[in-house]
C-alpha cells in the first residue's frame, strides 16, 4: 500500500508563491507518474501538472507559466513551486502517484489565495 503525505499548503496574498511536497512510502517498485490535482467545492477535481520519473511534464494551461513541477526519484517526493497566485488558484490541492496501474491519492492540502 502507498501512502502519499502532503506539506505547505498555507495561506498567502495574490501574487505570491507556495511550495508545495508530496512523499510517498510503502511502493516496493518505482513510481512511473506523479501529479498534483486540485479541487473546489462543488467542482470536479481537475489536473494542476503531472511529471513521469523520467521528468516528462504535464501542466494544466491555467498554471502554465507560473507553477513548476519537479521530483526526486531517489526519496520518491514530488514537489510544485506555484508562483504568482491568484485567487482562483484556491483550492485543495491533492498529490497523486500511479503505481503499477493503481492510482493513490494524499488527503489533500489547502491553498487559499486572498485578493
Amino acid at each position: 500500500q502507498v501512502q502519499l503525505v502532503e506539506s505547505g499548503g498555507g495561506l498567502v496574498q495574490a501574487g505570491g508563491s507556495l511550495r508545495l511536497s508530496c512523499a510517498a512510502s510503502g511502493s516496493r517498485v518505482s513510481i512511473n507518474v506523479m501529479g498534483w490535482y486540485r479541487q473546489t467545492p462543488g467542482k470536479q477535481r481537475e489536473l494542476v501538472a503531472t511529471i513521469t520519473s523520467r521528468g516528462s511534464t504535464n501542466y494544466a494551461d491555467s498554471v502554465k507559466g507560473r507553477f513548476t513541477i519537479s521530483r526526486d526519484n531517489a526519496k520518491n517526493t514530488v514537489y510544485l513551486q506555484m508562483n504568482s497566485l491568484k485567487p482562483k488558484d484556491t483550492a485543495v490541492y491533492y498529490c497523486n502517484a500511479d503505481v503499477l496501474f493503481t492510482t493513490y491519492w494524499g488527503q489533500g492540502t489547502q491553498v487559499t489565495v486572498s485578493s
